[in-house]
C-alpha cells in the first residue's frame, strides 16, 4: 500500500469512529420505533428454549435464547399481534401496542412441560435440514434470508442421519459445490469455487499449511460454509469463502445423550452429550461432550484410534452479561501419515482397493490437540452488544510420512519414510460490537472491531530414509513384514532442532460495517471497510504487507419470503508457503462479485438460494506438480473463477426432508505464468457437482418413527488440487450412493447406514511425475472405502 493511502486512511478512522460515537449517542434523539421484550415459559416454571416470536403480516422476529427471553427492536410504533409458534406445539397470540421510545412487554406460558418441549423438538421435523439464523460467531445480526452472502449450514440433525462421524467423512456432499481433495488422514482439505477454503472454528481462522487435525463430530453442532468474499466478516479468509465450525454450548435446558455405534472395519465407538445446570439459579451452566472409537480400514495395516474430550463451563453473571470457558482435546493415533496413497505406472484402478505401501512394522503417529476459549458478552442495553473473545491451540505431532520415490511399469518401487514431527501454536483475540439504531426512516447495524492473531506452524522432515534399499517392493506381488525399520529419533524438543522449518503469521485488523435498511427494512445498504497488518515468517524470510479492503452489499426484499441480493469486495489474504524457486510468497489480492436469490417455500419449511458469482484474484498458491507432498508451491498470476450454485434444503412435505444441490466451476489462468497460460485451468475443483440426501420419517403407527434414507454424490470432470507438469490430470466421473434406516421410540433411536451401496471403486488421485521432467510417467490415488455400513444406538435422557 502506498504511504499517502495508509496516511489517509489512519486520518480517515477517528473520523470515523468520532461519526459513529455521535451516532450512538442519538439513539435515544433519533429513535423512531419502539421495542417488544419478554419471557417464555413452560407449565413447570422452566425457560422454553427456541421457540419462534414473529409479527403477525410482517418479516420482523426472532426466537427465544437460553433463558427463554426474547427482544424484537425497531418495531414502528402501531398495533400488533404477536404469535408464538413452533411444529408440534399450539400457537398462542397476544395483542400489543408499540409506542415510539418505548419497551413493551409480552410474556408467554407455553401448556407444555420442560420435558414435554424436549421431546417437541426432538421429533419435530421442521428445521431439522435448515437454519434460518447464522451462529454468533459470525457476527451478523441478518436472518440468512436477508444476507447478502450465500451462506449454507449444515445442522446437526443432518450429520446424525448420515452418521458422519469425523469432517473427513461425506461433510462436503451437503454444500454445493465443495469438493474434498485426497488427504494425508490427519487433517481435511476442502476446495470450493476454485481454491481451498480455510478451516475456522468459532470463528476463528484455524488454517495452518498441514492442519487444524480434523474435528470429530461428536462435539460440533454445526458446520457453517460463507461462499464467496469472506476476508472481511472473519479474519483473513480466502475469497473462495470458508467453513465454520460451530462447537457445542450448554442450552440452559437439563438433557443428556449417549450413544454406541460399530460397524465395518471393526469400527467401535461411543459418544457421550451431558448438558445441564451445576446451580439451581441456572447461572451455572455446563456441556460435557466426550468421544472413544477404534477402527481398522479396508486398506492393510491401517488404523485410527480416537477420543475427544470437551467441556463447556458458562455463568451468566445477570441476564444482560456471561462468561463462557471452553477447552477442547483431541487425540488420533493412526498409520504412518501418507500411507492412504497408491501408485502405479500403469493406470488407475491398476490396484486393489485394499492394496498399501505400509507395513506392519512402522510405528504410528500421535497427534494430540488442544485448544482453549474465553468468550465474554455483554448487552449495554437493548440495541447493543459487546463481545470480547480469545483462543489458544496447541498441536503436537509426533509420527512419520510415508511415500514412493518411484515405480516402473513391472511395478517395482522405492518405499521412502521421513520423519514428521510437527507444533502449532496459535493465539487469537477478538473484540467486537453490535448495535442497531435509527436515523430518521434509515435503520442501521453496526458491527465494528478488532482482529488479533498470531500462528507459528514448526514442522521437522529431515530424518529420511529409503526402506527398500536393495531389493525394490513390488505393488503387484508385495511381501511386508521382512525390512529393518529405521529409528525415528523423537527425543529433541521441536524448537530446538537446527532441522525445523518455521512458518508462521502475525496480523491485527481493524473493521467497520453499517447495514442500512429502507422501506421498513426491504431494501438494505452494506457498506464497509477494513484494514489489514500482516506479518508472515515463510521458513527464513520475514514479509509484511498492510492493505485497506472495501466491501459493498446490498439486499432486497420482494416479499417476506423472497430475497435478492448482489455483494463486492476485495480480497487481501497474506499466504505461507515454500517456492522452489526460492522468492518469497505475495498475498493474494483480487476483486468478487455475486449475485443471488433466496426463497423461503411453504411458510419457511424449507428454503432455496441460487447463486452467480465471479472471482479474480492474482498471487493464488497451489501444490507444485513436482512435490504432491505439499512442501512446496506454485504461484500464480490472475486467475478468474466463475460459477453458478444452487442450495435446496428443508422439510419439503411433513416428514419428508431434502438436502440437494448442483454447483457449476469453471476456474482458468487469465494471465501467463511460469506454469500456466491463459485458458489453463486452476487445478482443486469439478466442473459439475450435484448431491442430494433424502430423509423420510414415516408419520403414522403402526411404522411411525421409521426412517428411511437414500442420497447421491456426483462430481463431473473433476480436475485435481495440484498441477500436473503436461496438463491432461482430469481424473474419472465420480458417482456413489448411499443409504439408511432409522427408527426413533420415544427416547430410543436406532440407525443403520450403507455407503457406497453400488460397491463401486471410488477415489481420488492425479497422473503424476515421477521423473521431475514435465511428464507424466505414473499415476497416485486413494480409494475410498467399498460397501460398508454402520450402525448407532442413541438413548436421550
Amino acid at each position: 500500500m502506498k504511504r499517502t493511502s495508509i496516511l489517509a486512511f489512519r486520518g480517515a478512522l477517528p473520523l470515523a469512529l468520532s461519526l459513529l460515537f455521535v451516532l450512538v449517542s442519538s439513539i435515544a434523539a433519533l429513535a423512531q420505533s419502539g421495542t417488544i421484550k419478554g419471557h417464555i415459559t413452560t407449565t413447570d416454571s422452566q425457560p422454553a428454549i427456541g421457540v419462534s416470536i414473529g409479527l403477525e403480516g410482517t418479516v420482523i422476529g426472532t426466537t427465544t435464547d437460553a433463558q427463554g427471553n426474547y427482544t424484537i427492536n425497531r418495531v414502528k410504533p402501531g398495533n400488533y399481534t404477536l404469535r408464538v409458534q413452533m411444529l408440534g406445539l399450539e400457537p398462542q397470540e397476544q395483542y400489543v401496542q408499540v409506542d415510539n421510545g418505548k419497551t413493551s412487554t409480552a410474556n408467554f406460558t407455553l401448556v407444555e412441560s420442560a420435558s414435554k418441549l424436549q421431546e417437541v423438538i426432538i421429533t419435530s421435523q421442521r428445521d431439522k435440514y435448515k437454519a434460518s439464523l447464522p451462529s454468533e460467531s459470525l457476527r451478523l445480526q441478518t436472518p440468512l434470508l436477508e444476507t447478502p452472502q450465500n451462506i449454507q449450514i449444515i445442522t446437526n440433525d443432518v450429520l446424525k442421519d448420515q452418521q458422519v462421524f469425523t469432517l473427513l467423512e461425506g461433510v462436503t456432499r451437503n454444500v454445493s459445490g465443495v469438493t474434498m481433495q485426497e488427504h494425508w488422514g490427519n487433517y481435511t482439505r476442502m476446495n470450493m469455487r476454485g481454491a481451498r477454503v480455510a478451516p475456522f472454528r468459532n470463528g476463528m481462522n484455524v488454517e495452518s499449511n498441514w492442519g487444524p487435525l480434523s474435528e470429530d463430530m461428536s462435539f460440533v453442532e454445526r458446520i457453517e460454509f460463507v461462499k464467496g468474499p469472506a476476508g472481511f466478516m472473519l479474519a483473513n479468509g480466502d475469497p473462495a469463502g470458508f467453513y465454520n465450525i460451530v462447537t457445542k454450548k450448554p442450552t440452559g435446558t437439563p438433557k443428556q445423550e449417549v450413544s454406541l455405534s460399530f460397524g465395518s472395519y471393526e469400527t467401535f465407538r461411543a459418544a457421550a452429550d451431558l448438558d445441564g445446570k451445576l446451580t439451581k439459579d441456572g447461572k451455572l451452566l455446563y456441556r460435557l461432550n466426550l468421544m472413544g472409537q477404534t477402527n481398522e480400514s479396508w486398506r492393510d495395516y491401517e488404523s485410527n484410534d480416537r477420543y475427544a474430550v470437551a467441556p463447556v463451563l458458562k455463568y451468566r453473571f445477570s441476564d444482560k452479561t456471561s462468561l463462557t470457558a471452553e477447552y477442547t482435546y483431541q487425540f488420533s493415533r493412526m498409520s504412518a501419515i501418507g500411507s492412504a496413497y497408491v501408485f502405479s505406472a500403469n493406470g488407475f484402478e491398476d490396484l486393489p482397493r485394499s492394496f498399501t505401501i505400509a507395513d506392519p512394522n512402522l510405528e504410528p503417529s500421535d497427534m494430540k490437540d488442544h485448544n482453549a476459549y474465553l468468550i465474554f458478552e455483554h448487552k449495554l442495553n437493548d440495541n447493543w452488544k459487546l463481545t470480547a473473545q480469545t483462543a489458544y491451540f496447541y498441536y503436537n505431532q509426533e509420527g512419520s510420512s510415508l511415500w514412493a520415490a518411484g515405480v516402473d511399469a513391472s511395478g517395482n518401487m522405492k518405499r521412502t519414510l521421513s520423519g514428521w514431527d510437527a507444533q502449532n501454536k496459535s493465539k487469537f483475540g477478538q473484540l467486537f460490537v453490535n448495535g442497531e439504531f435509527e436515523t430518521g426512516t434509515v435503520s442501521h447495524k453496526i458491527l465494528g472491531g478488532l482482529d488479533l492473531g498470531d500462528k507459528e506452524y514448526l514442522a521437522d522432515w529431515s530424518q529420511y530414509f529409503v526402506l527398500d534399499p536393495e531389493a525394490p517392493f513390488n505393488v503387484y506381488n508385495p511381501v511386508y513384514g521382512n525390512i529393518a525399520i529405521p529409528t525415528l529419533d523423537h527425543s529433541v524438543a521441536l524448537e530446538d532442532r537446527p532441522t525445523v522449518s518455521t512458518l508462521g503469521q502475525k496480523y491485527g485488523a481493524l473493521y467497520l460495517q453499517d447495514e442500512l435498511g429502507f422501506f421498513d427494512d426491504k431494501l438494505r445498504l452494506t457498506l464497509a471497510g477494513r484494514y489489514t497488518k500482516a506479518e508472515t515468517n515463510q521458513y527464513t524470510t520475514i514479509i509484511k504487507n498492510e492493505k485497506f479492503t472495501p466491501r459493498v452489499g446490498i439486499s432486497g426484499s420482494i416479499s417476506k419470503s423472497l430475497s435478492v441480493y448482489a455483494l463486492f469486495d476485495q480480497a487481501f489474504i497474506p499466504q505461507t508457503g515454500l517456492l522452489a524457486s526460492g522468492d518469497q510468497v505475495d498475498p493474494i489480492t483480487g476483486n468478487n462479485l455475486e449475485v443471488g436469490v433466496k426463497k423461503d417455500w411453504f411458510n419457511g419449511r424449507w428454503n432455496s438460494t441460487l447463486s452467480v458469482y465471479q472471482i479474480t484474484k492474482k498471487n493464488q498458491l497451489i501444490g507444485d506438480p513436482t512435490d504432491p507432498t505439499g512442501t512446496y508451491s506454485l504461484q500464480m498470476g490472475e486467475s478468474q473463477t466463475k460459477g453458478a450454485e444452487l442450495d435446496v434444503r428443508g422439510e419439503i412435505v411433513p416428514g419428508l426432508n431434502l438436502t440437494f444441490n448442483y454447483a457449476y466451476t469453471n476456474s482458468e489462468a487469465t494471465e501467463e505464468s511460469t506454469e500456466f497460460k491463459p485458458g489453463d485451468k486452476v487445478p482443486g475443483f469439478a466442473e459439475h457437482i450435484t448431491n442430494a440426501w433424502l430423509s423420510y420419517k414415516l408419520p403414522v403407527s403402526p411404522l411411525k418413527g421409521l426412517g428411511v434414507s437414500l442420497g447421491y454424490q456426483w462430481q463431473v470432470n473433476r480436475y485435481p488440487w495440484f498441477a500436473s507438469g503436461d496438463g491432461g490430470s482430469e481424473l474419472p466421473d465420480y458417482f456413489r450412493l448411499d443409504g439408511g434406516l432409522s427408527y426413533q421410540i420415544k427416547n430410543v433411536r436406532l440407525a443403520l447406514n450403507v455407503n457406497n451401496l453400488l460397491d463401486d471403486y471410488l477415489y481420488s488421485g492425479a497422473p503424476y511425475d515421477f521423473n521431475y521432467d514435465g511428464t507424466n510417467d505414473g499415476y497416485y490415488w486413494q480409494t475410498e472405502a467399498p460397501r460398508s455400513y454402520r450402525v448407532t444406538i442413541g438413548y436421550r435422557f
